[in-house]
C-alpha cells in the first residue's frame, strides 16, 4: 500500500514524525510537507511563484520532500509531479492542536486531506488536541485503528476522515465516537504594536466560540475524551433556500 503524508505544521513537526513512524510499518510511506508552518492557511494554493522542494535526511535516511508551498500545494506537487504511482491514501496529520467544528474551513490539516479528496484518493486528517504535545503515541495509536478501517473498506466519493484525540492519558480516553461536525466562530482579538520605524501593526488571536452545540458535535465529544471521527464533504449548496432564490426577480 502507498501513502502519502503530510501536514501543515512543516517537515520539522514531531506529529508527522510520530506518525511517518507508525505508517513505515504498515505501508510505502511518501513524505510531502510545508517547508515551513503554514496552520490556518485553508485550501490555499501558489500560482503566482515556483514552488521550490528539497530532499530532507534524518539520521542519514531519506525522510521526504520540503516544499515552500501550503499544505494543499504539497499534495498536489506530489501526486501530480512527485510520485511515479497516485497513492491508495493520503494520511494528514499528526497536527498538533484540535480541528473540530468550522475550524476545519481555517485548517491546513484538513485542506490537504481535501486535497487528496478532489484527486480522488481516500484521505484522513488526524489531529491532537494539544498546541504543546509532547507525546504522540496515543494519537498515533487511534489514528491507526481509523486508517486500518479506510484502507479496507475505503471512503466514498468525495468524503474525507477528520480524526481528532484528546489530550489525555490512554485510560482516560472513552472510546471513538463517529460524530458531526459542531457549529462555531473565532472571536478574534488584535493587539495593536508599533514597529522601529513608528508603523502600526497587529498581532492577531483569539479563540473559538460554540454557537450552536446539540450534544452530538465533534467539539462536545472531544472536550469528554472521545476520539472523534466525522465524514467531511464539501458540497457549499443552500439546498433549502435554493427554490426561493430562483422565484427572486433579477431585472431592476
Amino acid at each position: 500500500m502507498k501513502i502519502l503524508l503530510t501536514n501543515d505544521d512543516g517537515i520539522n513537526a514531531g506529529g508527522l514524525r510520530a506518525m511517518k513512524k507508525v505508517l513505515d510499518n504498515f505501508a510505502n510511506v511518501t513524505v510531502s510537507a510545508p517547508e515551513t508552518e503554514m496552520s490556518a492557511v485553508g485550501h490555499s494554493i501558489t500560482i503566482a511563484d515556483p514552488l521550490r522542494v528539497r530532499t530532507v535526511r534524518k539520521n542519514g535516511d531519506v525522510f521526504g520532500i520540503a516544499v515552500n508551498g501550503t499544505p494543499a500545494d504539497c499534495v498536489k506537487i506530489a501526486v501530480r509531479a512527485i510520485m511515479d504511482e497516485k497513492p491508495d491514501m493520503v494520511v494528514s496529520g499528526i497536527n498538533h492542536g484540535r480541528n473540530v467544528a468550522t475550524n476545519v474551513i481555517y485548517s491546513g490539516t484538513v485542506s490537504a486531506a481535501t486535497e487528496g479528496m478532489i484527486l480522488g484518493i481516500p484521505s484522513v486528517a488526524i489531529s491532537l488536541a494539544s498546541f504543546d504535545p509532547v507525546d504522540f503515541s496515543l494519537a498515533s495509536e487511534y489514528a491507526m485503528k481509523v486508517i486500518k478501517v479506510v484502507a479496507q473498506r475505503g471512503l466514498p466519493k468525495n468524503t474525507l476522515l477528520s480524526v481528532n484525540i484528546p489530550d489525555a492519558k490512554k485510560d482516560e480516553v472513552k472510546g471513538i465516537k463517529v460524530c458531526k461536525l459542531g457549529v462555531s466562530k473565532f472571536v478574534e482579538v488584535f493587539e495593536k504594536r508599533v514597529d522601529p520605524r513608528l508603523n502600526d501593526y497587529y498581532w492577531q488571536g483569539g479563540q473559538m466560540e460554540v454557537d450552536q452545540d446539540d450534544g452530538d458535535a465533534d467539539i462536545t465529544w472531544l472536550a469528554n475524551n472521545w476520539v472523534t471521527v466525522t465524514p467531511i464533504h464539501f458540497d457549499l449548496t443552500h439546498y433549502s433556500f435554493l427554490d426561493e432564490l430562483k422565484s427572486w426577480e433579477f431585472t431592476s
